[in-house]
């Protein structure tokens, strides 16, 4: 049978995808991050469903679950909160399943950087001010960082950073970036971004320290750079009137003039 890793969303259950809520309402085993994952999503589970929460487990106990699972022909929906793309532990459990002949599936989900994004209502791509969102973050007990993956050097891009698991060390990242985006550099705090008791703690480089008060203490994700502060950018030429572009050419003599979809489909068979 399939164990079906499933990006869970940042918090608010009704940011599950379709797809990951039709395969965990097809599952009658679910292992979830009890930690992070909302109960609510666990709803859509069938009855009678095995539902394990793999918080307190190691990654042994959880192979075991799922080898169990397996073995007794039950499909796996397996939940970990926000996208599996970054720091999921999903690598070591595909490597894992790779190793005893167990197929997996891997579901999408809304990533913590973009329901924050949202929360704020700010674009993080600004047109003259950033292009490019890095994300990232500091040392930690669970993982280290490669050598050329500092605060430092990301910061000499100019780019928006989206900093995750570091809120503890947020004196380590005002002064990493301090140098090159300057004290007056906006910065945004979001504290559990789409939950019920979300926050957050707007203000700059030189001021947030003071403005968090040492409340906030895990769960956040620490969003740096000029583009935060949604003025000073140039418009896109998406839009601009005299812009010549596939779905809007401007003249006789553009390479879109007369393009449709279906001339572009008939073109390519």
């Amino acid at each position: 049978m399939t164990v079906h890793f499933i990006g869970a969303g940042p918090g608010a259950p009704d940011l599950l995808t379709l797809r990951g809520r039709d395969i965990i309402a097809s599952c009658p085993v679910c292992l979830y991050a009890g930690s992070l994952v909302p109960e609510a999503i666990l709803q859509h589970c069938p009855e009678g469903a095995r539902i394990v929460n793999t918080a307190p487990m190691g990654l042994d106990q959880i192979i075991a679950e799922i080898r169990a699972a397996h073995e007794a022909g039950h499909d796996i929906a397996r939940l970990h909160s926000g996208d599996l793309s970054v720091w999921s532990a999903l690598g070591e459990q595909l490597r894992r399943l790779k190793a005893i002949g167990i197929p997996v599936s891997v579901t999408p989900g809304v990533p913590a950087f973009a329901a924050a994004a949202a929360a704020l209502g700010a674009e993080l791509t600004l047109p003259g001010l950033a292009q490019s969102v890095v994300l990232t973050r500091t040392p930690g007990r669970a993982s280290s960082m490669p050598e050329g993956e500092t605060l430092r050097n990301f910061a000499a891009t100019g780019a928006t950073l989206a900093i995750h698991l570091s809120i503890q060390n947020i004196a380590t990242v005002v002064a990493d970036l301090s140098p090159a985006y300057g004290a007056d550099c906006p910065v945004a705090v979001v504290y559990r971004a789409s939950w019920p008791d979300q926050k957050i703690i707007r203000g700059t480089l030189g001021d947030i320290e003071g403005r968090l008060g040492g409340g906030i203490t895990r769960t956040a994700l620490i969003l740096v750079g000029p583009a935060l502060a949604g003025d000073g950018f140039d418009e896109s030429c998406l839009y601009a009137a005299e812009y010549d572009r596939r779905y809007r050419p401007q003249s006789a003599g553009s390479p879109w003039s007369g393009w449709t979809p279906e001339a572009e489909a008939t073109s390519n068979d």
